[in-house]
Order: C-alpha cells, then structure tokens, then sequence
C-alpha cells in the first residue's frame, strides 16, 4: 500500500516526486524501439484496438482532440485526418523522446496544418476550461502519478457535450486468460525487450505497471468521481484492454 509520501513503479514503492522521472527513464530508453515492440508484443492488435478507440470517440470534422500520452501519434495521426484542417488536435506527451519521436514520424508521413505539439504533464494540463471536444490517453494514464488528478484535468478541459477515453491495459476477468497473460507478461515481454530493444527491465515494469492498474470497475468509478457522466467500459481482448469511455453533460 502506497501513503502520500511514496507510491507505486511498478511493484515497488518510490518516493511521490520520484516517479515521473523513473517513468521517463523508462521511456527514454525504448523509445527509439517504440514502434516495433508494440508490433511484436501484441502481434499487431495494438492498431485494432485504437482504431476502435477513435470509433467511439466519435470526431467530427472541425473539432479540437487532445491526445495525452501520444507516444509515436498513432491516434493523433487518425484524429488529423478526421477533424480536417477546420479542426485542430494537440499532440502531447510528458517525455521528450517519445513526443519528438512521434514528430519526426508524423512530419515524415506528411501530416501537417492542424497538428500541434506540446511536452505536457497530464496531471496539470496548460490549456483553458472547456477547450476540446474529445480528450484521450493511450496506454499512458497508468504511467501517472496521481490519476484521479488527471482524470479531474480532462474533466476541466473538456467542452460541455465533449467525450474523454481512456484505452488502457486492464483486468481480463477469465482466470484462465489471466493465467496465460501473467505466464506472457513476465516471461516473453523482457525477452523481447532484452533481444530488441536491450533492456528487460522496461518491460518488466510494463508488466507490473498494468498488474498496479485500477481495474475496470475501478476506473469507472474515478472517472464518475471526477465529473464524468455517463460512464462505461468497452472489454477488448477478452479485456487485456479496456476501452473506458465518459461525457461531461
């Protein structure tokens, strides 16, 4: 059990202000192998899933999207290509790497115009009250320090009528599905971090980060707690992931 003084990296408990920089190191070191370890790891699902998640976000063109945690800017990138060039979708993530990892793939890729970029910690959001129609965080918000806190931020950002998802790694409620995804988890994972990316190590707190996740039931209820109405979660996976999904009204 965490107090107000250490919480959760992984399994281990670390000083509250430490842990921001423990999560950075960690993404530091596998961002450059970001992209294809996501591949590998979920054999390719991890793009099914996100593409669900702009389904239900529901886009219109001409709105404006923030993608917390973008990482590479997969979402991001789908999100452009919706809202047009009326619209607008910021591109965030508290780790340099990754979000300037995620720039030079999206320049790249010739995605422009109604893109912007901003270093950004989820817990105190720079932006004013009531600024965008949909907000999202993939498979970032397990990664934050204070999540309620974060939650709370979507909230205050978000327009009346406006949407927040969150796509995460969840709770599989099969225990044999459980069992199965522990024996991948803490087995073939840091293998494959070790052989391609070089280090296990962020990828045995990968697995530990998820197992230290409020589980769907949970997180609906921190998401209620923090303003928003409507609550619900989709199962993906046979609920590997998660899809929750809230309305500020």
């Amino acid at each position: 059990m965490s107090d107000d003084k250490t919480t959760h990296f992984g399994y281990k408990q670390v000083p509250v202000e430490e842990k921001a920089g423990h999560v950075r190191g960690v993404f530091d070191s596998v961002a450059s192998h970001y992209d294809i370890m996501n591949d590998l790891m979920s054999l390719g699902i991890h793009r099914l899933w996100k593409r669900q998640t702009v389904e239900l976000a529901g886009v219109r063109r001409g709105q404006r999207v923030l993608d917390l945690a973008a990482g590479t800017g997969d979402l991001s990138e789908r999100f452009s290509g919706i809202v047009g060039m009326e619209g607008e979708v910021v591109c965030t993530d508290i780790n340099v790497a990754m979000l300037s990892r995620g720039r030079d793939r999206l320049v790249d890729a010739g995605v422009a115009g109604n893109l912007h970029y901003a270093q950004v910690d989820a817990e105190t959001l720079p932006f004013s009250d009531n600024h965008f129609d949909c907000i999202t965080i993939g498979f970032g918000l397990r990664n934050v320090t204070h999540k309620q806190r974060a939650l709370e931020e979507m909230f205050r950002v978000l327009r009346p009528a406006g949407r927040a998802l969150v796509l995460e790694f969840s709770h599989p409620p099969s225990l044999p599905v459980r069992k199965a995804y522990d024996l991948y988890s803490f087995s073939v994972l840091p293998a494959l971090g070790r052989l391609i990316a070089g280090d296990a190590d962020s990828y045995r707190y990968l697995a530990e980060s998820i197992r230290m996740h409020p589980d769907q039931e949970t997180l609906r209820t921190m998401m209620e707690q923090a303003g928003f109405e409507r609550c619900e979660f989709f199962n993906l996976s046979a609920g590997i992931v998660a899809i929750h999904r809230g309305y500020k009204l």
